[in-house]
């Protein structure tokens, strides 16, 4: 009778584990990002925050849980909503996609601010209003 218990218990306990186990509290992937700058996963926000686990978004939209050194690529047209990250980040889930102003959230550029101080060392001082006036509307 014990040795059907135990039995019971082991295969019940590994039948529900995908849905014990958060995203890891702890884990923070880091994604080259491209020219926007890299993205960090944070479990915290994920797991702790959002209350998420592991199957809402393994395997469908990123697949199978990959060992950190093999990552999704992500390109500028998988951002939109119903793709990728958009299935929750679509501005009424989560922080939109599309507002420059969000892009931040994910994509960092500088480490440390000695980064942040080389990077404004390469900026432009000034910008003519034509040329800000342009980016604006580019990325609308």
């Amino acid at each position: 009778m014990k040795l059907i218990t135990l039995i019971l218990s082991l295969f019940i306990a590994i039948a529900f584990i995908g849905n014990a186990i958060a995203v890891l509290p702890n884990a923070k992937l880091e994604y080259p990002g491209g020219d926007q700058g890299k993205v960090i996963f944070d479990g915290a926000t994920h797991s702790i925050k959002q209350k998420m686990k592991c199957n809402d978004c393994h395997p469908n939209p990123f697949g199978p849980p990959k060992k950190h050194e093999e990552k999704i690529k992500i390109t500028i047209e998988d951002h939109v909503p119903g793709k990728f990250c958009g299935i929750c980040h679509d501005g009424k889930k989560a922080f939109s996609q599309s507002e420059k102003a969000d892009c931040i959230k994910c994509h960092k550029k500088a480490e440390s601010k000695e980064e942040c101080k080389e990077e404004a060392k390469e900026k432009p001082k000034e910008e003519a209003p034509a040329a800000a006036t342009q980016e604006k509307e580019g990325n609308k």
